[in-house]
């Protein structure tokens, strides 16, 4: 890994390219979520994108649980990740 850091709230899973047994994990990554989250339902947000090197993972945005009538509509494209050097 080179210099990028993990924005707050935010986390990637990458295919588990150490898989060899059907109990390993599919995928594997890391999160950030900021201290005022800790101990909230949070609400989770992905999209799958193309790191530089090719791969494709799935890039994941954590929010604060808002009941239905307050859930926000995600129109746009996925925050850019592209920094992820794997």
């Amino acid at each position: 890994m080179s210099d990028y850091k993990t924005k707050e709230n935010t986390g990637a899973l990458f295919p588990n390219k150490n898989k060899k047994e059907d109990k390993h994990p599919d995928y594997t990554g890391t999160v950030k979520i900021c201290q005022d989250m800790v101990g909230k339902e949070i609400q989770i947000a992905g999209w799958i994108n193309e790191a530089k090197s090719g791969g494709k993972y799935m890039g994941l945005v954590f929010s604060e649980f808002k009941p239905k009538s307050e859930q926000t509509t995600y129109t746009t494209t996925a925050p850019d990740n592209a920094e992820i050097p794997f």
